[in-house]
């Protein structure tokens, strides 16, 4: 028998919030696949929060319907929150209180942790983010980049099934933003789910399996990152001094509107692997000066996708 696919760690159905006249979230159909890395995209203001809000059980729908790991949201939101980790617009904490200490407050509230390994687990999620050596420092000390990194601790105090970062990298310095990085990947390798919102695509797109972008309340596609990315208009170019041979090898491998030039030739990729068409020419005894593969970015499909820049308030 063939196995079952697992349910969406996260599914919406036409969920709609309106803040008086306005639809700050208009109907949305969110699918994020177990197991996924999924990068929830688009500009400030267009409805990211809102949705995550409402998935967590803050904020009540005007209508529609949502599932979190299997269970109703909000009729069965206590089901499913001790599974889920989350840092929703920025961190909390006592201010007179050390890192640790406040993490220690955390710890103590939720009922499914055994209080003997409270310390094991507080100085572990510490270490995790990097803030071992400033755990005994007092919040209020704490930068900006730091109290991110100690909310991420926070959410990382027990293992979750699903993990919910609204923008996780928010204060962080480039090497504190490669950490986070870093941290995304080993929790999916770990078996977990992430959804990380954002508005910064080029750090989202480095780690992300599948991509959703709102814009204006609406969510205007998802999917895989390679279809959203539009992988079949991904296009490739190879320099040559025998550009008629390289374009006929490229349309036997399967390359689209492929054309030769006096330098070379170049073709639509399609699902034919980027690394077949520079062996099979080397293979083929061609001499290749140059070969690139030119990707759409994410910002490139946006702008494709709603007619406006990525830095516009939706």
């Amino acid at each position: 028998m063939t196995a079952l696919a697992a349910p969406p760690a996260v599914r919406t159905v036409g969920l709609e919030k309106r803040f008086g006249s306005h639809p700050a979230v208009a109907g949305i159909d969110l699918e994020v696949p177990a197991g996924s890395v999924y990068g929830f995209l688009g500009p400030n203001g267009s409805g990211k929060t809102t949705t995550i809000r409402m998935l967590l059980g803050l904020v009540q729908p005007t209508s529609g319907s949502i599932e979190l790991l299997g269970s109703r949201v909000p009729e069965r939101v206590v089901d499913a929150l001790p599974r889920v980790g989350a840092l929703v617009e920025g961190p909390a904490f006592h201010p007179y209180l050390s890192g640790r200490d406040n993490l220690f407050r955390l710890d103590v509230v939720d009922r499914t942790a055994d209080p003997a390994t409270a310390r094991r687990r507080v100085d572990a999620a510490l270490d995790r983010v990097g803030l071992g050596p400033a755990a005994g420092k007092r919040f209020r000390a704490y930068s900006l980049g730091m109290r991110q990194r100690l909310a991420i601790a926070g959410a990382l105090l027990t293992p979750k099934d699903l993990m919910v970062l609204d923008e996780p990298t928010n204060g962080l310095d480039p090497q504190g933003t490669r950490e986070v990085r870093s941290l995304i990947g080993s929790l999916a390798d770990e078996g977990a789910t992430v959804l990380v919102s954002s508005h910064l695509l080029s750090e989202v797109e480095q780690v992300c399996t599948h991509i959703g972008i709102m814009h204006a309340g609406r969510l205007v596609t998802q999917g895989t990152a390679a279809d959203v990315r539009g992988v079949r208009e991904t296009q490739a170019r190879i320099e040559t001094d025998q550009p008629r041979e390289a374009a006929r090898i490229m349309r036997e491998l399967g390359l689209t509107e492929v054309r030769a030039s006096p330098r070379g030739a170049s073709g639509r990729l399609g699902s034919v692997a980027p690394e077949k068409v520079v062996t099979a020419c080397v293979h083929a005894g061609l001499s290749v000066t140059r070969y690139v593969v030119d990707a759409p970015l994410l910002e490139d499909i946006f702008v494709s996708l709603t007619g406006e820049g990525f830095d516009v308030s939706g």
